[in-house]
């Protein structure tokens, strides 16, 4: 029998389980996935937009792998760390460890004013009204969303995604599985306007179409883009692409399209129709070819960002103009991309923000290290979509596979979870898994609501243990 660890339970570590009982090389596998959480699914739950229902359906797909018998979900134990277990004895237990764990850290804007109050990374706030147990929830529901003017610095899916939760009445949110008391800061949310900027233009944008369009969707809510702006972009008066060029990507032109749409909608720059009662009023700019380079402040706080205008250069990227321009925001989230963090007892490439591998080996000195592989964003960065993860996993697992008749000689423990509770470790099982989802679905409907996540560790781990969260 091969026994392999496989560390995080998002899509890229399911997506290892997966490949794993898919394949036919080694038919007798046992595959342990762990998380230091209590809960599974990774930043399927924890990232995923709550008003996003059908990407959060993806755990459907997901529990079925978990689900399956030759899989044992093994919550609640961290590895690395003072609290967790490390890679050196992870690897007694098992013959093959797969490093499954993300990009969890968020990348800075290197800016004066970046850490006054009212500035904060876009990874926080979605920690906040996702539920995630480690969220710091003070700023969010102590006076955060009091601004009137939000800054979202970035233009990929999360921005878009802060800035629809910032705009997005909270009746809608209702429905989902939003902690109670994050539904009741948005409902007090006092943001009207909330301003997307990149630096560069919007054929550049990391955003897909499809986020983009749902900005348009949103009741009660206006888009604003400016045309000058646009046509900064060479890109804007050749959506087909420049002579002696690359084609510009497909979706890279159906963004152009919708921006287009929305910057000569009514003659005015502005599309959508506002709504009426608390949301009516608000409106999200959409603004390109501005780089932060301050914060703003008055009375202690974030009062607005300075940007410098710049336009593109010769090479593909940008240059300032010496021109800038100041926009008035009480909240600033950043939303520039995020960064791998060092798992103590794994090599680290502080660069990349990855592990050093190759096709999926970990390499510790150049060296492949027996028994240690990557997957995910830890192996690769943070690039692509979920389903990215997939041909990521298959790659690794193909490298795991072809060493399997080495690993194989190698002594395994007959029972990891007893072993990892002599080490006075509190696994939760999937069964604890399924207490804390009959206790959300509990708290929901004593609101009046559908499931609600429990957003705190004494309550996901009183509820994993079948008490009262």
């Amino acid at each position: 029998m091969l026994s392999v660890a496989v560390v995080g339970s998002g899509p890229s570590g399911v997506y290892t389980a997966q490949a794993l009982l898919q394949q036919s090389l080694v038919p007798d596998v046992r595959v342990h996935v762990l998380d230091r959480l209590p809960t599974p699914y990774g930043l399927v739950r924890y990232g995923v937009a709550p008003d996003h229902e059908k990407i959060k359906s993806l755990q459907n797909s997901l529990r079925a792998v978990l689900e399956d018998e030759r899989v044992t979900f093994v919550g609640n134990v961290g590895v690395g760390g003072a609290d967790g277990v490390s890679p050196a004895r992870l690897a007694e237990l098992y013959h093959a460890v797969v490093y499954c764990v993300g990009a969890s850290a968020d990348r800075t804007l290197a800016v004066p004013g970046e850490d006054l109050p009212g500035s904060y990374s876009a990874t926080r706030f979605v920690s906040w009204y996702s539920a995630h147990p480690d969220s710091d929830t003070d700023p969010f529901a102590r006076g955060a969303l009091d601004a009137r003017s939000a800054v979202v610095i970035g233009v990929g899916n999360v921005a878009v995604d802060v800035a629809r939760i910032l705009a997005r009445g909270a009746g809608e949110l209702r429905r989902t599985d939003v902690p109670s008391a994050a539904l009741r800061a948005l409902e007090g949310s006092r943001v009207r306007e909330v301003n997307i900027v990149g630096r560069r233009g919007p054929s550049q944008a990391r955003f897909t179409t499809k986020e983009l369009r749902e900005l348009g969707a949103l009741p009660g809510a206006r888009i604003v883009v400016d045309p000058v702006e646009l046509a900064l972009d060479p890109a804007y008066a050749a959506p087909d692409g420049l002579p002696g060029a690359l084609p510009l990507p497909a979706v890279a032109r159906r963004n152009l399209e919708v921006l287009r749409g929305w910057s000569t909608a009514s003659g005015a720059g502005a599309a959508g129709v506002p709504g009426s009662g608390d949301d009516a009023g608000r409106r999200i700019r959409l603004r390109f070819f501005l780089r932060p380079v301050e914060l703003l402040e008055r009375g202690g706080r974030v009062a607005g960002v300075r940007f410098a205008r710049t336009v593109p250069d010769a090479a593909g990227g940008v240059r300032d103009t010496g021109q800038y321009e100041d926009m008035e925001a009480q909240l600033v989230l950043r939303a520039v991309g995020y960064r791998g963090v060092e798992l103590p007892g794994l090599p680290f490439d502080p660069v990349r923000g990855t592990v050093p591998h190759t096709a999926g080996r970990v390499l510790r000195g150049g060296v492949p290290s027996p028994g240690e592989y990557v997957a995910g964003w830890i192996k690769r960065g943070p690039t692509g979509v979920i389903g990215s993860n997939r041909s990521c996993a298959k790659e690794t697992v193909a490298s795991l596979l072809a060493d399997a008749a080495a690993l194989t000689r190698r002594t395994a423990a007959g029972d990891p979870l007893a072993v990892l509770r002599e080490w006075g470790l509190r696994p939760v099982e999937w069964t604890g898994w399924l207490s804390i989802e009959r206790a959300e679905a509990e708290l929901g409907r004593s609101l009046g609501r559908g499931p609600v996540k429990i957003p705190d560790w004494a309550g996901l781990l009183a509820a994993a243990r079948d008490e009262n969260p």
